[in-house]
């Protein structure tokens, strides 16, 4: 998608990200978030403060069309991998919003001195995101077996992704 731009969220930003948003949870298919989360705690869960940061992929209009938040994986000695996490608009997948969005989280983590980026939940039965993580240079380190308690499904894999950087 050529008039894609990512930018910093903005509070403004919030009520584009959250019909989108709220439906992904409430599908149950690719995060581990409450189905039924009440947007006040995921506009506190997704709208990060430094040293997170989160971003929008908007079009040329203005629309935002996906969102990722990054941050660091975990605190302390450990905090020099990050981690990110990414929602596409449903009615916008398959237009490299996630891969702009993936490659933006990977360009922010380089710049801030992260040796790697770890994805700690990555749904196996989710292939999109797992070919699109694999293609940018992650590996699946591990799995829980059945970790992932999918609506259609039954329970799945969850995946463990990492990329040195």
């Amino acid at each position: 998608m050529t008039d894609l731009r990512v930018r910093d969220a903005k509070a403004a930003d919030w009520p584009l990200i959250w019909p989108f948003l709220h439906r992904i949870c409430a599908e149950g298919e690719t995060f581990g978030y409450p189905v039924d989360i009440p947007e006040e705690s995921a506009r506190t869960a997704w709208m990060l403060a430094p040293p997170g940061r989160t971003v929008v992929a908007a079009d040329s209009s203005g629309a935002v069309l996906g969102t990722a938040k990054m941050n660091p994986n975990q605190m302390g000695n450990a905090a020099h991998v990050a981690s990110a996490s990414f929602m596409v608009d449903p009615g916008h997948a398959g237009r490299g919003v996630g891969r702009a969005l993936c490659e933006e989280a990977l360009r922010w983590a380089g710049a801030a001195g992260y040796r790697g980026m770890q994805f700690n939940a990555v749904v196996a039965s989710n292939t999109p995101a797992v070919r699109l993580y694999r293609s940018l240079g992650f590996e699946v380190i591990g799995t829980v077996p059945e970790g992932f308690r999918h609506p259609r499904l039954g329970y799945v894999g969850l995946h463990v992704m990492y990329r040195r950087l």
